[in-house]
């Protein structure tokens, strides 16, 4: 580590800044935050710093560095920010031998000292280096975790700081404060603070510290909706519930870069969810939610794409509902929205299709009963989940019930991910062709005329 983080506070610390350019605005900029005393060594100013030096908020002293420099030993901080690297070396020189610190703009390795890039949710500050190897990547990894951190954490921080005297005393062990506050703040009343609904997080904290001083602690379930594969097709909030989780029930459809995702300490179990092969029958994952939040852990159930779509998610925060455990859903891009996206088929269109319909293609009795008269009418897309099993019995009965045997049809396996293929043919012919090259589900039917654009439209390109 060449470069030791530290955070400084500047306020009422005299800093020089040496150039009035807009890379000198940008380091300015950050100075006031911090409220240093700044002034400004410079021949011009561009238009936004002389915005600040009419204000008063920046003294300008106008002139050449050399002709005009003030004692380098009196600042705290020098910032070198002209157009000159040769000026902006002999600056930093000059710090050098004065025991100054000192910032070299674009020329990290000249000064003591990165102005790094800064992620302000004030009071939390979160600052970026790279020792000056690459900008570009700092910049990359700022905008990345600008997106993932909550724009309002700065209400979690207050609140939290309001409850720390109250949290303390009423629980005397260290080890079982930090369990408390971790379970609470990757819970159901942080959200509610900073939707800045205090008052229900605070309810929340008071009646798990009741519970907390006798010695019971409760968990919650997160029921996240994983998505279809592509791991970056989660949303913000499932990443962030997804790295909380102490343990995780995840199906089959849970592709493994999302599972790399989850902290090395989480306990995973796994409940199967094949068609009509379940590795934990439904009952039994609906009890063990229940029973691992009653531990006091919080509990992730992930499943692939959204669980209120043909994912039985109801059926599982039921029972939570009905234990009293604490519980948040988080939507998932469902397998059709998905799939249909990576293969270049819009699911409406203005010319081909006005509506859309999802089915459950899952065989009951080696029969799917369905309302097939509705399905077989035209100006609409159909979109069949599990329908990889019954696939001739469905194309069967559509062109029974009066939908065109040359209608396009597509089946799009393992979608989303680098094994994704599309097998574009119609109801006619498709059932014959799919048998022929093997394919196996996660798979999902599509039906209708907008599958004909899938040529047209393609645009990942998979390793399937």
């Amino acid at each position: 580590m060449d470069y030791f983080p530290l955070f400084i506070k500047l306020d009422a610390k005299p800093c020089l800044v040496v150039g009035g350019g807009r890379v000198a605005f940008r380091k300015i900029g950050w100075l006031l935050k911090s409220k240093a005393a700044i002034t400004i060594v410079a021949p011009s100013v561009c238009s936004e710093v002389g915005l600040l030096c009419g204000s008063g908020r920046v003294q300008w002293v106008e002139g050449s560095y050399t002709a005009s420099a003030p004692e380098i030993q009196s600042y705290y901080l020098v910032i070198a920010a002209t157009n000159d690297e040769q000026l902006n070396r002999d600056i930093a020189d000059k710090a050098a031998a004065a025991g100054v610190h000192c910032n070299v703009a674009s020329a990290a390795d000249c000064g003591d000292v990165i102005l790094p890039s800064i992620i302000d949710r004030s009071p939390v500050t979160i600052a970026l280096h790279s020792g000056g190897k690459s900008p570009t990547i700092t910049r990359y990894l700022k905008r990345q975790l600008e997106a993932f951190i909550p724009r309002h954490v700065s209400r979690l921080v207050a609140w939290a700081e309001k409850w720390r005297s109250a949290v303390k005393s009423g629980i005397d062990s260290s080890t079982r404060r930090q369990r408390f506050w971790d379970r609470l703040l990757s819970g159901v009343a942080a959200e509610h603070v900073m939707s800045d609904r205090s008052a229900a997080g605070d309810g929340i904290l008071e009646q798990r510290l009741r519970k907390a001083n006798s010695g019971l602690f409760e968990g919650e379930v997160f029921l996240v909706g994983a998505g279809p594969g592509d791991p970056e097709l989660l949303t913000l909030k499932a990443l962030r519930l997804i790295q909380q989780a102490d343990v995780v029930l995840y199906d089959r459809l849970v592709s493994e870069p999302i599972l790399e995702l989850l902290p090395d300490s989480c306990e995973r179990i796994y409940v199967g969810k094949r068609q009509a092969d379940h590795a934990l029958p439904q009952g039994d994952i609906n009890q063990t939610l229940v029973d691992l939040a009653k531990q006091g852990r919080n509990v992730l159930r992930l499943k692939g794409g959204d669980p209120f779509i043909f994912g039985r998610g109801g059926e599982e925060i039921e029972l939570l509902a009905e234990n009293g455990v604490a519980f948040q859903v988080v939507p998932g891009i469902t397998a059709a929205s998905g799939c249909a996206a990576y293969s270049g088929i819009p699911l409406t269109h203005r010319d081909h299709s006005q509506s859309v319909r999802f089915v459950t293609g899952h065989l009951q009795s080696n029969e799917i009963n369905l309302p097939w008269p509705e399905l077989a009418a035209t100006g609409q897309t159909l979109v069949f989940y599990m329908g990889l099993t019954g696939l001739k019995a469905i194309c069967e009965s559509l062109i029974k019930h009066g939908r065109e045997p040359s209608t396009p049809a597509a089946v799009v396996e393992r979608g989303t991910t680098p094994e994704q293929r599309v097998i574009v043919a119609d109801l006619d012919t498709l059932a014959d062709i799919v048998g022929s090259q093997e394919v196996r589900a996660p798979t999902l039917l599509i039906i209708g005329e907008v599958v004909q654009l899938h040529n047209k439209l393609s645009w990942y390109k998979s390793d399937g």
